[in-house]
Formats: C-alpha cells, sequence, structure tokens
C-alpha cells in the first residue's frame, strides 16, 4: 500500500475532466492524497475530436501519460488550409519527421474520450486518489490549515486545499475571481463525428484540413487510428445556449454556409445529427488563486478554440501545479502563488491569440486576400518558428 508522503488530508478537486484528473495524476505522483469530485453521474469526456501540439506531449510524457494517449492518436501529415469559396490552397505545414525534428515531439489529433480515458485509469489505479461522482460543490470555507467543501446533499469535506476545475462555468471562480458569467464570442461551433466508411471516397483526408470562409470555418481529420472522421463547422452567430452538448439545427448550419465550395457542401449535407456549443471564453486575469483555493484549465483562463489549446493548457497548468506544491508542501498557498505566477502570461497569450486567429479564419474580401498572400509566402520553417512560442513551451 502506497502511503501519502505529505499527511493525510488530501488535495479537493472540483471536476473530474481532463484538467481535474491531471491534476490529481500530477499530485498523487508526487505522493499527495487527492480526492476528486464530479458532478455528473460518472467521469466521462463530451465533445470529439481534439487536437494535441507538441507541447501538451513534453507534458504528458512528464505525468507518465504519453503512451497511453499516443495509442489511440491519428497523426496527420500536415496542416493544411484551403479557401471555402475558391477551393485554392492557402498554406501547407508539413508535420511528420520535418516538424517532429524542429519541435521534438508529434502533432497528433484524438478523440477527447481517448484523452481522458487514459489520465482516467491512471488516477483509478492510484491508492491515493479516490474518485466520487455526483457530488455537488455548492460552498467552500478556508480555516487557518485546511479548507471545508460543503455539498448540496448537506455534506462537508475537509481538504489540505482546494482546486477549481470546473469549467468555463466554474462555481469555484466566483468565489475567487468573481467576474460573472463568460463572455459570449458571437460564434457556434456545430460537431459530429462519422465512421470513415461513410466519408465518400474523394473527400477523406488523413490532413487537419481547414476551409476558411467569410464568418464561417469548417475543419476535419481523422480519428481513432483512422476508423473515425470528426467535423466541427463554426460560423458567426448572436444565439447563446449553456453547455456543451446541446442539439444542433443542420438547416441553420447549412445557411451560413451557402455559397461554398461542394467539398464543403458535401461534408456538412452527410451529417444528420449536430452537437453544438457557443464559443466563451473570458478576459485573462493576473490571479486565479485565493489563500488555499486556485483553479485550473476552463476555469482559470478559458479560451476560444482557435488555436486548439484549451485541454493543452489544462495539462500544463496540472504539471506545474505539482511541482509547486512538492516543492512546499506545507504551504500550498505559496506553492498556488508560485503556480499562477509562473502560468498566467502563457495562458494569457493563448487566450488573446485564440480570439485573433478566430478573426483571421473568418476574413472576408481584401482582409481574406492579404491573410492569403502571407500565409502562401511562408516557407514550413517560418511557419514552425511562427509557432514556437507555443508548441516549444510548456509548463
Amino acid at each position: 500500500m502506497v502511503q501519502a508522503k505529505h499527511g493525510s488530508l488530501p488535495f479537493i478537486i472540483v471536476g473530474g475532466g481532463i484538467g481535474g484528473l491531471a491534476a490529481a495524476v500530477s499530485l498523487s505522483r508526487k505522493g499527495f492524497p487527492v480526492h476528486v469530485l464530479e458532478q455528473t453521474g460518472e467521469f466521462r469526456e463530451i465533445g470529439a475530436g481534439i487536437q494535441l501540439g507538441p507541447n501538451v506531449f513534453r507534458a504528458l510524457d512528464r505525468l507518465g501519460l504519453k503512451q497511453g494517449v499516443m495509442a489511440h492518436v491519428w497523426r496527420p501529415g500536415a496542416l493544411e488550409m484551403r479557401c471555402a469559396l475558391s477551393g485554392e490552397l492557402v498554406t501547407r505545414v508539413p508535420l511528420g519527421q520535418p516538424f517532429e525534428s524542429y519541435f521534438g515531439e508529434a502533432y497528433a489529433v484524438t478523440h477527447r474520450a481517448d484523452l481522458h480515458a487514459p489520465i482516467l485509469q491512471t488516477a483509478r489505479a492510484s491508492p491515493l486518489v479516490v474518485l466520487e461522482t455526483g457530488r455537488h460543490v455548492v460552498d467552500f470555507e478556508e480555516t487557518a490549515d485546511r479548507v471545508v467543501v460543503r455539498l448540496a446533499d448537506g455534506a462537508a469535506l475537509e481538504g489540505r486545499a482546494l482546486i477549481g476545475a470546473d469549467g468555463l462555468w466554474s462555481t469555484i471562480r466566483q468565489r475567487v475571481v468573481g467576474d460573472g458569467r463568460p463572455l459570449v464570442s458571437g460564434h457556434i461551433a456545430f460537431r459530429a463525428v462519422l465512421k470513415r466508411n461513410e466519408v465518400p471516397e474523394d473527400l477523406w483526408r488523413p490532413d487537419v484540413v481547414l476551409w476558411a470562409g467569410p464568418r464561417t470555418h469548417l475543419v476535419h481529420y481523422p480519428l481513432r487510428r483512422g476508423e473515425l472522421f470528426n467535423l466541427v463547422a463554426v460560423f458567426h452567430s448572436d444565439r447563446y445556449e449553456e453547455g456543451w452538448n446541446a442539439e444542433g439545427r443542420a438547416a441553420e448550419l447549412l445557411v451560413h454556409f451557402k455559397g461554398q465550395r461542394p467539398e464543403v457542401s458535401r461534408l456538412l449535407e452527410k451529417i444528420e445529427t449536430w452537437r453544438m456549443w457557443v464559443l466563451c471564453d473570458r478576459e485573462p486575469i493576473k490571479e486565479w488563486s485565493k489563500g488555499r483555493v486556485t483553479l485550473v484549465g476552463d476555469a482559470a483562463h478559458p479560451m476560444l478554440q482557435y488555436l486548439a489549446q484549451g485541454a493543452n493548457m489544462a495539462i500544463e497548468d496540472a504539471v506545474r501545479l505539482g511541482e509547486e506544491a512538492a516543492a512546499s508542501p506545507d504551504d500550498p498557498a505559496a506553492a498556488f502563488r508560485r503556480y499562477q505566477q509562473a502560468r498566467y502570461l502563457r495562458t494569457a497569450r493563448v487566450q488573446i491569440m485564440s480570439r485573433v486567429y478566430g478573426m483571421f479564419y473568418h476574413a472576408a474580401g481584401p482582409t481574406a486576400e492579404l491573410r492569403n498572400q502571407m500565409l502562401a509566402a511562408r516557407t514550413p520553417e517560418q511557419a514552425y518558428q511562427a509557432s514556437a512560442w507555443l508548441y516549444g513551451g510548456g509548463p
């Protein structure tokens, strides 16, 4: 039986998604007991495809999770952008060996469930981690040497510290930061997954392909070793609906993509049932910790999806959090201050640049022409250099 190195009071983590479970693995590997509270009835990941940059593979490696995640990924040969109106190739960034030599790690895509599952499995295998579902946290209080978490059923749990990994609509954030509802971007994403044999042969592509249109884009790529095909269609809309898993109306989507290339319309028409979510983020902040309470992932720094870094940043958070906790095991407040100091500028840059890329992808008219000229002129080496701040960094 593995014994906790740092006493019996656990770190309490609210939220059992990718960030919360990665934090549990990180802390348990440093010898801390951890108690994860998930509000829903099971530990599962909602969504479909997710892109994994070299930065997250370095973080996963430090958590001992890289091999388990790599077992189910698809490794595309390139990142490609095409004009959704003309069909012309705007830019193609080779991945594979040149990319991996430059960054030291691969670029891959996977199903969110296939990223979540090995992290969950590792957490479950640890004798230092307790996992509970159906536990709704409604409040907490901090004392001199612990936190007391109060649940909707009236129960109270004590821990050495509290970590909010409860996402975009975080309850814990409202006590720590108190900045209200997230910012609605005016963009809506529809997602769907096809089986490989449901994709017309002339439309199946092994790469990550983005069709950039005026106020829209469609991105598609294979998943799960090529057995599935992921599609995400984004368009501008003022409609707001909270959550990640509402049903999307195909008719609404097709109106926004009308007049685009046949490759785009044919793929969109293959989908009978879409799931949709409204894209939201928040302004970057410098402080998301207060005493023995801190935040990770979307609870700390929610970002739009245009750099495909939300889950990657949460896993980076988890690595740094565990390292700082181990550096001062008896002073979680000091560890949390160092953790946020190390992370806030990097995550703020991703938040800001994700907004910029959203405007970039959805450009129209002369703005789109200038975008296309600029990207077309880049060499692969220049494309790698432009991404070095992101893919070359880490926790």
